[in-house]
């Protein structure tokens, strides 16, 4: 892809697009658009349907946490125009409060990327047909992508023989043969951990 073409799509959309961009750049080979959620639709439908851009396909739709903003959750759209052979991000700044509208019109395959980031992130989509839970299990507590979410969960999950079903327990790590030699991280330990004694690499 020559940077002269993503400087005139740029141009070109910025033209098209007046009061419904609030920022352009290039950046790793790719241009990236600012939109505010009101506009995220007519936005999307336009690099869809407009000759000159032809962005028909959707790649993917993702999440980013930035727990320090006000309006933490950004909301990134991938899209790709073979026939331009370019590719772009579209993204917008959302709270959890403030549901974004589904693209779903536009792109039916935005179907299970929104519920994805409904699961993971826990960022509301408005016009989803069926916004639940995708990747977690019936009853998950929280959005595990989130940045404050606690890296071993609330609880998990096993099958109980006794009982024949699947139980839920609070989290419990044991931390035995734990002990770190701080001292001498590039060495190793001093001490013969459980099961290392068979790799000693003496002959049986």
């Amino acid at each position: 892809m020559d940077v002269s073409d993503l400087i005139d799509m740029k141009a070109y959309l910025a033209e098209e697009l007046v009061g419904k961009i609030e920022a352009a750049e290039i950046e790793h080979g790719e241009l990236n658009l600012t939109v505010s959620i009101d506009s995220i639709i007519s936005v999307l439908r336009f690099l869809r349907d407009d000759v000159q851009a032809q962005f028909v396909c959707l790649i993917d739709i993702c999440g980013v946490d930035y727990p320090q903003r006000v309006q933490r959750f950004d909301v990134v759209y991938h899209l790709l125009s073979p026939k331009q052979n370019m590719r772009m991000r579209v993204r917008l700044a959302t709270d959890p409060q403030t549901p974004v509208p589904s693209a779903i019109s536009v792109f039916p395959a935005a179907d299970w990327f929104e519920r994805e980031a409904y699961d993971l992130f826990g960022i509301l989509f408005t016009g989803h047909p069926d916004l639940r839970r995708l990747l977690t299990d019936y009853g998950f507590e929280g959005h595990p992508l989130r940045k404050d979410f606690p890296l071993t969960g609330f609880s998990e999950v096993r099958y109980d023989d006794e009982q024949k079903r699947v139980v839920y327990e609070p989290v419990e790590l044991r931390q035995e043969f734990r002990n770190f030699d701080f001292l001498s991280p590039w060495e190793g330990t001093d001490y013969v951990l459980p099961g290392d004694e068979k790799a000693d690499g003496k002959p049986n």
